[in-house]
């Protein structure tokens, strides 16, 4: 569907450029973002690198399994369904690990295991359970101590100070993370108290 979204505003943009008389300045933005693109990309690559190398330096030193530890009775009670030792359960800590330090990158394939692992404790049904529900509420809203990728954008484009936005991001991600929290536990209230009725 977003794939046919995409096409649509682009082939609408073209058709309008043609009848507006602007196609030279749409042939330009084309060249210019795309030229903009590939150096955007080549400068988040060195940052990213340096981050994931650090996530591993601290995976290696027991940071993350003792932040796991730290997170796991929290966690625990955000997803009742999913048991202590079930693979899922170490996929959610990984991937709530990777968006707080801001790796997106290395968050969705941790996030795509843990959605794989949650359809099987679901029988492989077609309907989303409660746990898989709560986690696509929780890795949308995803809670980030180190904002890495936009602080590599930030750097790439001369920032002055490219750190700063590291405060706000927290606060915000806390709060759209609590709200994500707040709402699904709403829904889930509200649905499962129609199925008493």
């Amino acid at each position: 569907m977003v794939n046919i979204i995409w096409v649509a505003m682009t082939v609408i943009g073209i058709i309008f450029a043609m009848f507006n008389g602007t196609m030279q300045d749409v042939n330009e933005a084309v060249f210019t973002g795309a030229k903009e693109a590939v150096t955007l990309c080549i400068g988040l690559i060195s940052i990213l690198v340096f981050w994931l190398g650090m996530m591993r330096i601290a995976e290696d030193a027991g940071l993350l399994q003792i932040l796991a530890k730290l997170f796991r009775p929290i966690v625990k009670r955000l997803f009742p369904e999913v048991p202590n030792d079930h693979p899922a359960m170490g996929y959610i800590l990984s991937n709530m690990m990777a968006n707080m330090f801001g790796l997106g990158n290395a968050a969705t394939p941790l996030g795509i295991k843990a959605m794989e692992e949650m359809k099987r404790l679901n029988g492989n049904k077609q309907e989303a359970s409660r746990s898989m529900i709560t986690f696509l509420a929780i890795n949308t809203s995803s809670l980030t101590l180190i904002p890495t990728t936009v602080i590599a954008i930030r750097m790439n484009y001369n920032s002055a100070s490219p750190t700063d936005i590291v405060g706000t991001t927290l606060i915000a991600t806390l709060c759209s993370t609590i709200g994500a929290i707040l709402i699904d536990r709403y829904f889930h209230y509200r649905r499962t108290r129609k199925g008493r009725m």
